[in-house]
């Protein structure tokens, strides 16, 4: 199978799982589980899993046509993956063992989720403009 559709039917499969973090949230939230630090973790992790879901779908159906061979596709579709998983995750990751106003290894994956993720939107490109 193509890496491009494989990981689109991983992506759209993703989806209603983030709509269940956001039914999650709304369900703690009223029930004062979360203190203030968790609830900003939660809320941007959410936001960013849902974000960067639509992004990659996006990503994928630019580059389903494009000029990337069949490595370059598995990299991007992992680079994707990976990228996602890691920048919001970290917030999930911080909000379990971070504190507010300081760093943990939450943000370093964060970070690093958001330097595989400008990795793939790079190669993408290139798959694009090569296209």
């Amino acid at each position: 199978m193509d890496p491009i559709t494989l990981f689109t039917v991983i992506a759209l499969v993703a989806v209603p799982t983030v709509m269940f973090g956001g039914y999650s949230l709304l369900r703690l939230l009223p029930a004062g589980k979360l203190d203030d630090h968790q609830t900003a973790s939660f809320r941007a992790g959410h936001a960013h899993a849902g974000v960067l879901l639509i992004l990659t779908l996006v990503v994928l159906d630019l580059s389903a046509d494009g000029g990337l061979g069949q490595i370059a596709r598995w990299t991007l579709c992992l680079l994707l993956l990976a990228g996602v998983l890691a920048q919001s995750g970290g917030f999930f990751v911080h909000l379990a063992i971070g504190r507010r106003g300081s760093w943990s290894a939450g943000n370093t994956l964060t970070v690093g989720g958001a330097v595989l993720l400008a990795a793939a939107l790079i190669l993408a490109a290139v798959g694009v403009a090569t296209g």
